[in-house]
This record gives C-alpha cells, sequence and structure tokens, in this order.
C-alpha cells in the first residue's frame, strides 16, 4: 500500500472487506444462556425480557409509566460470550430493523446489567455514521450486589496491542474519555491509522466495556475485555456498520488477545483523566432517559 493510498481514505477497506479472516480469535460462543429469562428494569421502570434459546432470543419490551415509547416483542438471533463467572455478553441484529443491533453485558452474579445500542443513522445523539447508547439496568430476580456499570478513565494513558488472527493486529492508545488512536500494525490495513472517538465502562474490577465510532468508515464496535492480567488480556466484540455499497448493514462478532505495551503517566496538570467528565461515557450515555428515542433502543 503506498504512502498516497494510506493518505487517502477513499481506498480504504469497507467493513465486509475486513470480516474474511478477522474471527479466528473469536471465543467459543456460549450455551449458557439457553433456556434462561432475563429481565432487565431501567431506571423508568421499563421491562425488557429476553427469553433465550439455544441461537435465538424472544425479547419482549414493556414501556415504564416514564416511557412514551409503544410495548413491542421481536425474535432475533444471537450470540453470547462468557466473559468471567457469571458474566456474560451477548449480541443481537434487530431483524425487524437492521439499522439496530444490541450488546448486552449481563452480570448474572451481581444482578446488573448494561445495554449498548447501536444504531445507523441519526436516532441517536453525535456526529458520526453508527452512533451508541448507554443504558445500564438492574437484572429482575437477581439480588443486586457490587458496582454499578460506569464510565471510567482507567484505561487513559495505556497502550494495547491486539491480535484479532494471524494475518490481523492492531495497537490501541487510550487518550482521553473521549479519543483513542488505531494503528494497524498486520492485516489489509497495515500502515492505516486514525483517532476516533471512544466510549469505556466499568463493569468489574478490571474487566471494561470499550466502543469506538468510526468518522471514516461507517461503523462502529463494542467489545468487552478482562484487564486483569495485562500480559495476557482477553477480548469479545462485535462490528456494526455499512458494507461497501453503504446500503446494508453488516454485523458481526470477533475476538483477540490482548497485551499491554506501555503505559503513559501524566503530571497531574496535564492529565487528561483528572476532572474529565464529559465525553466519558460516549453519545448518549445519559441512560435511558436520554431521548425519547433511547427509551426504546434497548429492545
Amino acid at each position: 500500500m503506498s504512502a498516497l493510498t494510506l493518505s487517502d481514505t477513499s481506498t480504504w477497506l469497507p467493513l465486509d472487506g475486513l470480516a474474511p479472516g478477522f474471527d479466528a480469535n473469536k471465543a467459543e460462543p456460549s450455551g449458557d444462556l439457553a433456556g434462561r429469562t432475563v429481565t432487565l428494569v431501567d431506571e423508568r421502570g421499563t421491562r425488557i425480557v429476553h427469553r433465550f434459546g439455544a441461537d435465538s432470543v424472544e425479547w419482549e419490551y414493556q414501556p415504564g409509566p416514564a416511557d412514551t415509547i409503544p410495548a413491542s416483542s421481536g425474535t432475533d438471533p444471537y450470540e453470547a460470550f462468557e466473559v468471567d463467572t457469571g458474566l456474560y455478553f451477548a449480541q443481537f441484529h434487530h431483524q425487524h430493523q437492521p439499522d439496530e443491533a444490541v450488546s448486552l453485558v449481563l452480570d448474572l452474579t451481581n444482578g446488573r446489567a448494561l445495554s449498548v445500542i447501536q444504531g445507523i443513522g441519526d436516532q441517536f445523539p453525535g456526529t458520526t455514521a453508527v452512533r451508541q447508547l448507554f443504558v445500564p439496568s438492574l437484572i429482575d430476580g437477581i439480588e443486586t450486589t457490587g458496582a454499578e456499570p460506569a464510565p471510567t478513565t482507567a484505561l487513559i494513558g495505556r497502550r494495547v496491542m491486539w491480535v484479532y488472527s494471524s494475518q490481523h493486529a492492531y495497537e490501541h492508545v487510550y487518550l482521553s474519555p473521549q479519543w483513542y488512536t488505531w494503528q494497524c500494525l498486520a492485516g489489509p490495513e497495515k500502515g492505516l491509522a486514525d483517532t476516533d472517538e471512544n466510549s469505556v465502562w466499568q463493569i468489574r474490577p478490571g474487566i471494561y466495556v470499550f466502543t469506538w465510532r468510526e468518522k471514516v468508515i461507517p461503523c462502529a464496535s463494542v467489545t468487552i475485555a478482562d484487564h486483569r492480567n495485562v500480559r495476557s488480556i482477553r477480548s469479545h466484540g462485535v462490528l456494526f456498520g455499512l458494507d461497501e455499497s453503504g446500503e446494508v448493514p453488516t454485523h458481526f462478532t470477533f475476538g483477540a488477545y490482548g497485551r499491554l505495551l506501555s503505559n503513559t503517566v501524566h503530571p497531574e496538570p496535564y492529565d487528561p483523566a483528572v476532572g474529565a467528565t464529559e465525553g466519558a461515557s460516549g453519545a448518549g450515555a445519559d441512560s435511558a432517559g436520554g431521548s425519547a428515542d433511547a427509551a426504546g433502543a434497548t429492545r
């Protein structure tokens, strides 16, 4: 790839061009949720019932008193991955509304959940082609323990290498609550780099949801990673956006093995994490109450 091509974003690989082989290090999907009913309850009293089968999930949206979104229901294929004991990462792409996808972080031990809804278009706040909404909630019927999922600055200053397959490797530099820089070290995008929007939420100590929203390619991603051993980080993720035509939604899961390369510690007066609040939780991150459309997006 020539230097001129590297600078010409019109030649960058579309999302569907990245998919072949990119999921080689994906974990084996878990069947632990099959046969379980998981009901999420958010701050508006809205209830979202999920009945998991072997490979599909039936969901039912029941609006609370402060929710103007009408009741609805549907069935979608899903994949789930075990992140830690009692902690699962479930993905599904709405068949009835293909411009929307859902990532569920389900802590069945602590009775807490985080929904990340990705939408193509302008139904959520933001400026990127794919936008994200974050909705923490409780799991009905499970005693609530531990800390609520919340935005965090814990990753700021870290430089981490991620290996997605024997051909695909990238590094991430976590700059601030709003921004991170990525660079492709191996694969069809080798030499490409950019700085894009990100959001980071802590789920359990050392386990983080990291999401990004790209400005060049119409795509975004939701990942969850266990950073407790910085020499052996494990992540699970999903990419969602438009294909090369710009018309067809593309949704696929992947996984990666990571390793901390370095950690930058800024002097306190110049530390991007000190006093940082705006942007820490990303687009639409004022939870389910942020907008009318957002309220229904946890379906």
